[in-house]
């Protein structure tokens, strides 16, 4: 057998392995690209750059639609048939889904540098692959025997959701609405990320805890989870109709029970498994950012004005997302490539540099004067954290088992 069939292989093997390389290659390049617009935008190394659509808009869905999703799908590919003994995903189906994200995106970035027609025509192949992957979910949601779905019901539609937000933005590429870009930028944070980051939490952080805490009560309280729920959608809606002055009203109620599950979850008592401990580090940002939201709305339905900037989107969107992506992705390769179930010290020490990343997004908005140069040192501190934590794990998945298995 030639080495690219071996290596093909060993790719197609389970669902995650494709995605999540695609993932950990994205999450490179889309910081790379937006790196290169900040320094040469703020004369900071070279020259502005003029691309075929505003890069903002650009920035917001490599991030949104272009990242987070590879890690999701490849997650969800994998723990759905096992959430509900369902059927396996086929090898066809995942990796038809990954090869159609991935040229889309490569078509996207192509299209940055030379032509819109490209970036729509390739959010339209990232659409046909997305959309694979919601038929395949919800056959299997479907499908399966009568039993506890709620989880799996909200990932199924928070994931649709999200395919709609790729449809709206796809219909503002070929139409210029202003209103199709709003919704796609609620709807892939609220409608999407949140709901779908939120409800593998409340099923994977305790159930995980439970199985390395002595003691360990689990608490899964599924009201409080329809509540934190209710208000995202609220928030997301509140966005979307340009309503920050009452989000307030939505942003307390979520940030005190996501504070409060960090607790009963016990944030604390996880630092004694490093590989607990970044699940649970990455949920505190949840309760800390939605804390900045309902300070700024509360204080701008006051006074009008818009305190924190953009500070609390990024704690929410690299503190809680992309730091539970890292922490999730790292847990599943480590235990789906027959390793023991234990995060390293480069893996911890990576994850807590990942972190600096976050907190230096924020102050860029709490201090305006410094604020270009944060925004590339922020860039910079997730993009080598990302480089050194895909040379780390990429190589696996394209190698067998170390424990000679299949998956």
């Amino acid at each position: 057998m030639n080495t690219q069939l071996t290596v093909w292989d060993h790719m197609s093997a389970a669902p995650h392995r494709s995605l999540f390389l695609a993932g950990a290659l994205q999450g490179v390049l889309t910081l790379l690209w937006w790196v290169f617009d900040l320094t040469g935008r703020y004369a900071i190394a070279g020259s502005m750059t003029t691309w075929s659509i505003a890069p903002t808009w650009a920035h917001a869905f490599l991030m949104i639609y272009g990242f987070f999703p590879f890690f999701i799908l490849g997650f969800l590919f994998t723990t759905y048939p096992n959430w509900m003994n369902g059927e396996k995903v086929k090898p066809r189906e995942y990796m038809t889904t990954c090869l159609l994200m991935t040229i889309g995106i490569m078509l996207f970035y192509a299209g940055l540098c030379v032509d819109k027609t490209l970036i729509t025509a390739g959010v339209a192949i990232m659409l046909a692959g997305w959309s694979i992957a919601v038929f395949v979910l919800f056959r299997i949601l479907l499908n399966t025997p009568d039993q506890d779905k709620r989880h799996a019901k909200v990932t199924s539609i928070a994931l649709f959701m999200g395919w709609l937000g790729v449809a709206a933005y796809l219909l503002w590429l070929m139409t210029e609405n202003s209103a199709a870009l709003n919704f796609s930028r609620a709807a892939g944070i609220w409608f999407f990320l949140l709901p779908i980051v939120l409800t593998v939490s409340h099923r994977m952080i305790p159930f995980f805890s439970s199985r390395v805490l002595d003691n360990y009560v689990m608490v899964r309280p599924f009201w409080m989870l329809w509540l934190m729920l209710a208000c995202i959608v609220a928030h997301g809606g509140l966005q979307w109709l340009e309503m920050t002055a009452y989000q307030w009203m939505a942003d307390f109620p979520l940030a005190l029970c996501a504070l409060y599950l960090s607790y009963r979850w016990g944030f604390l008592r996880s630092f004694s498994v490093s590989l607990l401990a970044v699940l649970h580090f990455s949920f505190l940002w949840l309760g800390l950012s939605m804390t900045l939201y309902a300070v700024q709305s509360l204080v701008y339905m006051l006074s009008g004005n818009l305190l924190f900037g953009l500070a609390p989107l990024h704690a929410l969107a690299i503190g809680f997302f992309a730091s539970m992506v890292l922490a999730m992705a790292s847990r599943v390769t480590i235990g789906h490539s027959g390793r023991p179930l234990e995060l390293d010290h480069t893996t911890w020490l990576l994850f807590l540099g990942f972190q600096s990343a976050a907190v230096l997004r924020i102050l860029a908005d709490l201090i305006p004067a410094m604020a270009p140069m944060l925004y590339v040192a922020a860039g910079l501190a997730w993009l080598g954290c990302f480089v050194l934590w895909a040379a780390k794990y990429a190589p696996i998945y394209w190698r067998q088992r170390v424990d000679g298995k299949p998956g």
